[in-house]
């Protein structure tokens, strides 16, 4: 399109009119009313400005730059002239004449400033000055980015109440100054509150119950409403070197009486008496947020390495949409944090997953009330480790290329309660990262997950599990296993190749149920372990492919309308609880066969159907042993077209058997008279099943009432 020659004089000259008229209604106040007298020198940028000196200029003077190079590059600005100020200038906000020693031009802003008005324009130039002039202005609420930058320091940030948005913009750290061994927290931003030096510490005179906000202290008089503290109980006796159920960053809410404060976080952990609590007071830095910001790491090991943002004792400090690649130490890493946001954001390809901390995108370390949503990981360690918080929720991340050791979601096990992770992909380990943390956690709860290995066999409390699907595939792990620890785990509708219950613990009041899902089961999985010691519930649950497998806990185990379905051939279950009920259901070419290891009950009722030709020739049978074993089966039907399989082959032991109501078709029933201490076969229909070894009634056994076809 044809230009008139002065379109771009025009409208530069319009745009200067308006921000002079702007300028002189932001001076038009009592305080500058001398100052608006005399209208604004324009200059089209700082150099113009500085190269006319500083003479003939009074104080409240104002000039207007269009640009700061060159009209209209963005680095525009109002300043007012301060014939007294010798403060440094930086370039921005205090610009310096060449030819005076005192008196500066002042950057009159409304707190919201750029890295244009101290001429960044571009990557080329590092602009770390430029970012500490405008944070040391109390001023500023706002920093903006509209360029690419280059930043090589490690900026050190103790105020509140800032912005920094950079736009979707990149921020390189090529050549960034040396960091300091094992410090995540050596961000190229890093916020931190101060921890002063007011501590107290006393020991309980008495039990604090889980689920409390008030505590005993030795002087209420040293607290106020609205203070921040930094609450930590004592290392477990006898326990990991970091194995402490409490550490928080709490706000006193409440003065209850001379000997008691309340703090804004209900525990998720009973304290015996005599442990220890520290208060140490701390001014955290508040409303510190980081928006629209792309990271090109540097370097590959902790001192070259580079990272954006770190937060430490830090309240409402959000960070959204930071996409990295490359990062050393986590993207975000935070500690004794309180209420955040984390979202949005993105990590590619660390240096490294090998190293302990490292190729994180997000660790949250001693945190409350956080929020991890809308975030993607590739080929990272970790998404997501939450050590030592409650009460947070990721949401909506997925984590891929996970195959070379990393988990994109994780716990550390150090007493970790109420999360809840919602809508993610990727594998998942939680609670695991040792014993020096304690490898414990409360009330977890997972729901519509995707991963291919999952795994929670620590001491996990109260862990809920809802629409999880573990996927086997061929570059990891093959297996496709689900792991869970049964101390009051709740499992529902979730699917599985492997699935395996464990115990390391016994702290929940609540039962261990698996409802509603499917596992296709590899050959010789061990489906209860063996150190289960407490109830196992099964309900409405297929679990296919059996061969070989095995319930080696000696807890009790239900199995309520359960699908139970052998592999070609399959091996029988073993099952060493002491007490197996089976109510309805169905069983499908497999047997059950009870070690004998202990004495044990063998419940079948509710119109279970055990069906085919099972492995081992019987669909019931035992180990030989001196132990005692109870058959109890009632509106059993058991069928079998192979003349050779026998209903029940008990040959060994002591057994007391109970058939009442039960049909039998085909195969066999094998009862030996000398293994039964007692019999009772009643009202049971024998079609086509030869006995094989029955006992005669007498005094022990009760023969009565069955029809034999």
């Amino acid at each position: 399109m044809h230009r008139p020659p002065d379109a771009t004089t025009r409208r530069r000259v319009l745009a200067t009119a308006g921000l002079a008229a702007g300028a002189a209604a932001l001076l038009a106040t009592p305080a500058h009313a001398a100052a608006a007298a005399r209208p604004p020198l324009v200059h089209t940028g700082v150099r113009a400005l500085l190269d006319r000196g500083g003479d003939k200029l009074a104080d409240g003077d104002t000039a207007l730059l269009t640009g700061y190079r060159e009209p209209g590059d963005g680095g525009g600005m109002l300043l007012r002239w301060d014939p007294r100020s010798s403060a440094p200038p930086n370039g921005g906000t205090v610009l310096a004449p060449a030819d005076t020693r005192r008196g500066r031009w002042l950057r009159v802003h409304e707190g919201v400033l750029d890295f244009r008005s101290f001429g960044h324009f571009d990557a080329a130039h590092p602009a770390d000055d430029a970012l500490d002039a405008m944070l040391a202005d109390p001023a500023v609420h706002r920093i903006e980015a509209h360029t690419d930058l280059l930043l090589r320091r490690r900026h050190r940030i103790h105020r509140s109440r800032i912005t920094l948005d950079f736009g979707g913009h990149t921020v390189h750290t090529t050549g960034i100054e040396r960091g300091s061994h094992d410090d995540p927290f050596g961000a190229v931003l890093s916020f931190s509150g101060t921890r002063t030096s007011t501590t107290l510490t006393h020991a309980l005179a008495a039990p604090v119950p889980e689920l409390t906000d008030t505590y005993p202290v030795p002087d209420a008089g040293a607290f106020r409403v609205g203070q921040w503290w930094a609450l930590a109980v004592d290392p477990v006796a006898g326990g990991g070197r970091d194995e402490r159920e409490l550490q928080k960053l709490v706000e006193i809410t409440e003065i209850v009486d001379p000997a008691h404060v309340r703090v804004g976080y209900l525990s998720g952990w009973e304290l015996a008496a005599g442990r220890r609590l520290t208060w140490t007071r701390v001014e955290p830095v508040r409303e510190a947020h980081v928006r629209a910001l792309r990271f090109e790491g540097a370097g590959s090991d902790e001192y070259t390495g580079s990272h954006p943002v770190a937060y430490e004792y830090a309240v409402d400090c959000d960070v959204h949409a930071i996409h990295a690649v490359g990062t050393f130490w986590p993207v975000i890493m935070r500690r004794w944090c309180t209420r955040f946001r984390t979202e949005n954001c993105s990590l590619k390809n660390p240096p490294t997953v090998e190293y302990g901390g490292a190729g994180y995108l997000t660790q949250n370390i001693y945190c409350l009330y956080g929020r991890i949503a809308d975030c993607t990981t590739s080929n990272v360690r970790h998404l997501s480790d939450l050590t030592a918080s409650a009460y947070c929720l990721v949401e909506n991340c997925h984590g891929d290329g996970d195959d070379a050791g990393g988990n994109p979601f994780t716990t550390h096990g150090q007493y970790e309660h109420d999360l809840l992770f919602d809508g993610n992909s990727g594998l998942m380990d939680l609670a695991n990262s040792g014993a020096q943390w304690g490898t414990s956690a409360k009330r977890i709860t997972v729901r519509k997950h995707v991963c291919s290995w999952f795994t929670a066999n620590t001491r996990i409390t109260d862990l809920t599990l809802e629409d999880v699907r573990v996927i086997a595939r061929p570059t990891f792990d093959r297996a496709g296993t689900l792991t869970v620890n049964a101390d009051g785990a709740q499992v529902r509708g979730c699917t599985a190749k492997t699935f395996s219950l464990t115990q390391r613990s016994t702290r929940s009041r609540r039962p261990t149920v698996v409802s509603d899902c499917a596992f296709a089961v590899p050959p010789d999985t061990v489906l209860i372990q063996s150190a289960v010691t407490t109830p196992v519930h099964f309900v409405r649950c297929e679990l296919t492919g059996l061969d070989g497998a095995a319930l080696r806990g000696t807890g009790p185990v239900r199995l309520t309308d359960c699908r139970l379905a052998a592999a070609e051939h399959g091996a029988p279950l073993t099952v060493a609880a002491a007490e197996l009920r089976v109510h309805g259901g169905s069983l499908e070419g497999i047997g059950l066969r009870l070690t004998a290891e202990r004495d044990q009950q063998l419940r079948i009722t509710g119109g279970t159907a055990l069906t085919g030709t099972p492995a081992g020739g019987a669909f019931l049978s035992r180990a030989a042993s001196e132990a005692t074993v109870v058959w109890d089966l009632s509106d059993l039907t058991a069928t079998t077209t192979a003349s050779g399989t026998a209903h029940a082959r008990i040959d060994h032991g002591a057994n007391h058997w109970s058939a009442t109501g039960c049909r039998f078709t085909g195969g066999t029933l094998h009862l030996a008279p000398d293994a039964l201490r007692s019999a009772l076969h009643s009202t049971c229909v024998e079609d086509g099943t030869r006995r094989t070894a029955f006992p005669q009634p007498g005094d022990t056994a009760q023969i009565t009432g069955n029809l034999l076809l």
